[in-house]
């Protein structure tokens, strides 16, 4: 044939032909790599073996690549040794023949009775006349350059990682079993080593997704019903099978229980499907579905693995339930508890992790000790609950021992943005005291699964070091149990934080109390003092001795601390109204404006500021026209009073501006505003500032501030009050708010 020919030959005289030409042409070469059958053709037609052994006379190189086994071993020995080099590769499939600058393929195969005695030629002869006429019925032939490099290249790699004829022929001979681990990637090739595989036991086990029952069944029932006519017989251990059984591959799991097959279930499979017979191990990861054929296999005769996946099959036989049992409470809709001790932490970290992922509804915590707590928050379940509470919705509630570190990791977790909303909505935890007596992480989820983690040794940085043994259910009764327990001590600690609350506001308040007392004692000696030295001074003997302007002075103190004593006790009586919710608020509709000038001036002239003519009370309005409200005139004229009296008291010299305007917020409220440039509010007093008797100052009883922001809350208004920032004269003061809800208005133009 030309150079750079590549033909496709149908002709079975024609493929006879250019196989004898290419062993006639050959001057240095011949690889041939084969299959079992594959490897007889060249010995069985008559003229490809003249001019095979031709070409061995000539000094032609041969060397073959095949899979020796029992069955071919004495037709390598007697004939293709003779005239070849040999070496073994399992698992082969196809061939090829190579020689210096040709290249032929054949897909027929040849069956040949075994050669077992040294007769061959009569053999081959025979064989010849039985199978010529149906051989080589198909070929691929090439002598184009790169075509042949590449097959001499493939041929090169096989060749070197085949085993030695001599050393293959030994393992045969002497049964060594050959430890070997490869991978199949070819499905066709799968069924044949997996059939092999069933054949070959004398037991078999079975560690399959759900998916693989109906794979086992519509691939290998024979063979398996052959090993198991075997075991029915006492020649087998039969055929032992873990899976996961449930409405999808219930039938197919009774179908093999009829054949004999011994099947249990289990939810805690491997995520390698695995099968074990006594001396090969084969596995794959592949998901199963529809009884689709694997097209990956890992295959293995190491001891090692055989035995560690034997102990892994048996832990799991001990601990799953019948296929029965399982299919009777399938057909009933009842599911069936599930206990499992686990004594690899390994393992309940995978779990742990698996069931607060999952969580659907609710996930319980109660963590035996702060480490505990944070060994678990780092390997990431306390996260994994609060992204399941972000994103799901799921309640989570934490019961932790306190831990300035605890307290501080559920803060970044938990409470600052944007978590807060979470926090609020669907994330607790309450603080217990640390006992010795629980030494176990206790998780409960959706009120279906438990887990109990024991706590092994509390030291460890790791949760794998620190947890030993585990305990898993999904019994309804067991599960509620803890539920019971750890919401009876939820309970238990909410109730002794409202106690402790409580006793904190008591205490506050009998201390806010005293601190009233004593300032209203203050506030009543006060003007009772100097009230009853000038009513003794009027009433002495001497009074004849004092001035017309003596006289007016001394009337004119009593009468302003007569005032102050009114003034006093008229908050006590309006403290009291309002705790009673009897405060009566007499409306009418008035111009805002009006009410807060003619309260200003009568603040001006009946408190005035004659003592301090460093102070300038100023009045200010954002609107022209009217701004009506609907309010009791005397009441917001109390609240003026009452922010303007405590704007002079903490003001020693500068100005008070009152302003009126509309809130830019909300334009359906007008805004009052007392600004002042005093000492400014303390930061103690911030919190608690309109509560009762929030003072720190023996001037005043510290009630006028809650009286404004009951009155102006009824109204229907809000009330509030921030420090100024440092002006330019280093002034800093304060400013008081409240609104009131706006009627209508004749003009909303600003100034």
């Amino acid at each position: 044939m030309s150079n750079n020919t590549l033909e496709i030959l149908y002709d079975p005289r024609t493929i006879t032909r250019v196989y004898s030409q290419i062993l006639d042409n050959a001057n240095n070469r011949w690889d041939f790599y084969a299959d079992p059958n594959s490897l007889m053709i060249p010995f069985t037609i008559d003229q490809v073996n003249r001019a095979i052994l031709d070409a061995k006379n000539r000094g032609v190189r041969f060397r073959f690549v095949t899979d020796i086994t029992k069955d071919n071993l004495n037709f390598c020995k007697n004939s293709v040794m003779k005239v070849a080099e040999i070496r073994h590769l399992g698992g082969i499939i196809g061939n090829f023949g190579v020689s210096d600058a040709e290249y032929i393929s054949t897909s027929d195969r040849v069956q040949v009775p075994e050669i077992t005695r040294p007769d061959i030629e009569q053999k081959i002869k025979s064989a010849t006349k039985t199978t010529e006429s149906a051989t080589l019925q198909h070929a691929v032939y090439s002598n184009v350059k790169e075509d042949i490099q590449q097959h001499q290249h493939i041929f090169e790699i096989l060749w070197t990682n085949a085993t030695p004829v001599e050393e293959r022929i030994r393992e045969i001979e002497e049964g060594i079993e050959r430890v070997e681990t490869i991978a199949l990637r070819n499905s066709a090739e799968i069924v044949k080593r997996i059939k092999k595989n069933i054949e070959s036991s004398t037991e078999i086990k079975i560690c399959s997704q759900p998916g693989g029952l109906r794979l086992i069944y519509n691939n290998f029932l024979e063979a398996c019903k052959k090993v198991l006519d075997s075991y029915r017989k006492g020649e087998h251990k039969g055929i032992r099978c873990i899976t996961t059984i449930n409405k999808d591959n219930e039938e197919v799991c009774k179908l093999l229980l009829n054949e004999g097959v011994q099947v249990r279930h289990t939810k805690h499979l491997t995520p390698l499907s695995f099968v074990i017979s006594n001396k090969e191990f084969v596995a794959t990861a592949e998901k199963m579905e529809a009884g689709r054929m694997i097209t990956n296999l890992l295959v293995s005769t190491e001891p090692i693995y055989i035995a560690h996946y034997n102990s892994i099959f048996e832990q799991l036989w001990d601990s799953s339930i019948d296929a029965l049992d399982r299919i009777n409470a399938i057909d009933e809709g009842v599911e069936l508890a599930e206990i499992e001790v686990i004594p690899r932490s390994g393992r309940t970290r995978l779990l742990y992790l698996e069931l607060v992922k999952n969580a659907k509804e609710q996930v319980l915590f109660m963590f035996p000790t702060t480490s505990a707590f944070i060994r678990q928050e780092k390997m990431g379940a306390v996260p994994l609950a609060i992204e399941a509470a972000a994103e799901r919705g799921v309640k989570v509630r934490i019961l932790v021992p306190y831990n300035e570190a605890v307290e501080d990791k559920l803060k970044l977790d938990i409470e600052e943005e944007p978590r807060r909303a979470i926090y609020n909505a669907d994330i607790d935890f309450r603080y217990v005291e640390q006992s010795a007596g629980t030494m176990a992480t206790i998780l409960v989820v959706d009120r279906k699964h438990s887990l109990v983690m024991e706590l092994r040794d509390d030291s460890k940085t790791s949760f794998d070091e620190a947890v030993g043994l585990s305990t898993y259910s999904n019994s309804k009764a067991g599960v509620l149990s803890y539920v019971a327990i750890l919401r009876k001590l939820w309970n238990q600690i909410e109730l002794y934080q409202q106690v402790r609350e409580a006793n904190e506001r008591l205490k506050l308040h009998d201390k806010m109390q005293q601190e009233f007392i004593n300032i209203a004692a203050h506030e009543l000696r006060t003007p009772i003092q100097p009230i009853l030295s000038t009513v003794g001074l009027l009433s002495s003997p001497n009074r004849g001795t004092i001035t017309r302007e003596e006289l007016n002075d001394s009337i004119s103190m009593i009468g302003r601390n007569a005032t102050r004593l009114k003034q006093l006790s008229e908050d006590i009586l309006d403290v009291t109204k309002i705790e009673s919710h009897s405060l009566d608020l007499r409306k009418e509709v008035l111009d805002l404006k009006d009410v807060v000038r003619n309260s200003l001036e009568e603040y001006k002239r009946t408190q005035g500021i004659r003592s301090n003519k460093n102070i300038q009370i100023k009045y200010t309005s954002c609107y022209d026209d009217k701004l009506l409200v609907e309010v009791d005139r005397i009441r917001i004229a109390q609240v003026i009073f009452n922010l303007l009296s405590n704007a002079v008291k903490f003001t020693k010299e500068g100005s008070i501006i009152v302003k009126v305007g509309r809130d830019q917020k909300n334009t359906k409220e007008a805004i009052i505003s007392v600004k002042d440039s005093g000492k400014g509010i303390d930061p103690e007093v911030v919190p608690r500032l309109f509560e009762k008797f929030a003072s720190k100052s023996f001037q005043g009883t510290g009630l006028g501030l809650f009286i404004s922001r009951s009155i102006v809350e009824a109204h229907g208004g809000r009330i509030w009050a921030v420090n100024n920032n440092k002006g330019v004269n280093g002034e800093t003061g304060a400013t008081f708010y409240f609104t009131l809800p706006i009627i209508s208005s004749s003009s909303t133009n600003p100034n």
